[in-house]
């Protein structure tokens, strides 16, 4: 666990004595302090924009917290970075992570590997088969976290666009985070702790708020937040 991971849980306990009770996560091991919750009942999307990288990793710890949690892109293409910017790697969001990383080793294997995109791949493959596009989804969410402003707008666009079917009310919240490895962890443990907020909450519609207020003055960050209907 990071100095910053660290910093991050105890602010939290500060915050929630709920919370104070959470352990840190212990290298390649399940968290031996995390505190009981019926998570599963707080249905969860992560995205960003290829649905490769930093809502993967919130996938990983939000499926591991015990949450149903499904992640998706916006974007119009899954796009890699090559070893020069102009030889970026597009593909179609029907192509699987298996897929990509076989085309890439035969690229250039060892600009990839050494990169660390081929772990991210093989890490993503344990996940689910493929990305998936967030415009393609019908299923029907509690909470939608974002990973860029960008993806917060095309979010809820589509939200707000599409034909209201069940009139669930979903609350969609961005948190900026980098597009690397190092960010993407630290967003996802961010993530993590504010899904496991949001499900001590008794109101969640009236009291959201009031817990993205208090996570920005914690970590310095900024949280956009809007309610939609689905």
């Amino acid at each position: 666990m990071s100095q910053e991971q660290g910093a991050l849980s105890r602010e939290l306990g500060a915050l929630s004595p709920e919370l104070g009770a959470v352990s840190p996560e212990p290298e390649g091991g399940d968290w031996a302090g995390s505190i009981a919750l019926a998570s599963a009942s707080l249905r969860v999307a992560v995205v960003c924009t290829s649905n490769l990288n930093r809502n993967m990793e919130a996938h990983r710890l939000l499926s591991k917290k015990g949450f149903l949690v499904r992640s998706f892109g916006t974007g119009t293409f899954v796009k890699l970075p090559g070893p020069t910017a102009d030889q970026s790697s597009i593909y179609d969001f029907n192509t699987t992570y298996d897929e990509i990383h076989k085309d890439l080793v035969q690229k250039d294997e060892e600009f990839y590997a050494n990169s660390g995109i081929l772990c991210m791949l093989e890490r993503n493959m344990g996940i689910k088969p493929r990305p998936e596009r967030f415009q393609n989804c019908r299923d029907v969410f509690d909470l939608i976290l974002t990973c860029e402003e960008k993806v917060y707008g095309q979010v809820v666009e589509e939200l707000n666009s599409t034909e209201q079917v069940t009139l669930h009310l979903v609350h969609v919240i961005n948190v900026n985070i980098q597009d690397s490895f190092e960010e993407a962890s630290l967003g996802a443990f961010l993530f993590s702790e504010l899904c496991q907020c949001i499900q001590l909450l008794d109101d969640v519609d009236n009291e959201i708020e009031e817990v993205l207020l208090e996570f920005e003055e914690m970590s310095g960050q900024t949280f956009l937040h809007t309610a939609c209907f689905c």
